[in-house]
């Protein structure tokens, strides 16, 4: 116990980690996972998108009925890995087809609510110095988490998509056994065990948070972050494997795996990082509309370039990668400044929640038509940074941010 309160930052951070693998684990194993049950690329986006939906479920049951701030929360992210883990295994296991894996990757998707957030109060309940630069770290680590399936889909060459996922499984349950080990830091009041009613005024005192317009400014801008990120992040296999095959010809599931763990994982992490320390100079608001005006460049750039010239296509990947998701934690940063103190949990909740809603819909739709329109179908993600930046705007001159 004294070794792990030696450094709970990295504890917290490193059950993150392996915690948030269970995301995007059967994307991980596209390939494999389509070919043995018949799935369209439609039907993927719609595996996904059901864990996007169970995580929406999950932070409205937590936010409406106040569990986060009536239990511990290491006690709660505990157990969401661990029945998290539960969820992914049966997935594996005992899904034979599309509809029973809808039902266990939305059951998946409402243990990450547990996983996610609660990490980040914990993360609060621990930390001693810069909060923003931290919970820099807890982004870079979500990131990494939801890569690291493809990680271990790029060293695992010719494993079954179902021992892909079971990996994530015994990675979530390490991540539960280290932060119930942990427990909860001194610096956030204990646990009370209030009336779930309490949890549903805060709920509708935060909803009037949105009536400030420079609340409405950040959340807009986080909005349109939210259309890009997660239907980039699924749509990423395929355009990795479209610039593989541009490379040598031969389709090959452990480049495009290693490549897509790089894009999304290693430099989405960087990204996080760098962007967390930036805003300690340059301001949250300027470094999240940076990375979204960056990001979305992308999205416009590439596809005008022709797959004769892959390198090029696989550095503006990159680049992409590493600017898509450097925002997040700033917009959450510039959000929670925008509002009173006793409501930052609420609002927030609610932000999420409607920010991971229009990731269902973006995602759904760039997968029902990737088929037929191919890599210009992320100019459909284009409108998130475009009327982001739009929305965003007020925001970056404001001298109280």
């Amino acid at each position: 116990m004294n070794v792990l309160r030696s450094n709970p930052i990295a504890i917290i951070v490193i059950a993150q980690l392996f915690g948030t693998s269970l995301w995007f684990s059967p994307n991980s194993a596209a390939e494999s996972l389509m070919l043995q049950w018949g799935l369209s690329t439609a039907q993927l986006g719609q595996l996904t998108s059901a864990t996007q939906f169970g995580f929406i479920a999950g932070t409205l049951l937590l936010a409406t009925t106040g569990l986060a701030d009536r239990f511990a929360a290491s006690r709660i992210c505990a157990l969401s890995c661990l029945t998290g883990a539960c969820f992914n295994a049966l997935f594996a296991l005992t899904a034979t087809g599309f509809d029973q894996g809808l039902v266990w990757r939305f059951l998946v998707g409402v243990t990450i609510a547990g996983i996610y957030p609660l990490g980040m109060k914990m993360i609060i309940s621990w930390s001693t110095q810069n909060t923003g630069n931290t919970l820099g770290m807890l982004v870079a680590m979500l990131t990494l988490g939801s890569a690291l399936p493809h990680g271990v889909r790029a060293a695992g060459i010719g494993w079954a998509w179902e021992s892909v996922v079971l990996t994530s499984t015994a990675l979530a349950l390490m991540a539960a056994v280290m932060v119930y080990l942990l427990g909860d830091g001194p610096n956030l009041p204990k646990a009370q065990r209030q009336a779930a009613s309490a949890g549903l005024a805060r709920w509708g005192a935060a909803l009037k948070v949105f009536l400030d317009p420079k609340f409405r400014a950040s959340a807009s801008g986080y909005f349109g972050h939210m259309w890009e990120l997660y239907a980039f992040w699924t749509l990423l296999p395929f355009l990795v494997a479209d610039v593989v095959l541009s490379a040598t010809s031969t389709p090959s599931s452990a480049m495009t795996s290693a490549l897509t763990f790089v894009v999304m994982g290693v430099m989405g992490a960087i990204g996080a990082v760098t962007a967390g320390r930036l805003s300690r100079h340059l301001g949250s608001p300027r470094v999240a509309a940076v990375a979204l005006l960056s990001s979305g460049l992308m999205c416009l750039t590439y596809p005008f370039i022709p797959d004769s010239l892959w390198v090029i296509k696989a550095l503006v990947l990159i680049i992409w990668g590493l600017t898509v998701v450097s925002d997040s934690a700033q917009f959450s940063a510039t959000s929670a400044k925008l509002c009173p103190p006793n409501l930052v949990g609420g609002a927030l909740a609610i932000q999420n929640s409607i920010g991971f809603f229009i990731s269902t819909v973006s995602i759904m739709l760039v997968m029902a038509l990737y088929e037929s329109a191919g890599s210009a179908v992320v100019w459909y993600l284009l409108p998130g940074p475009v009327l982001g930046l739009l929305l965003f705007k007020r925001l970056l001159t404001a001298k109280d941010l």
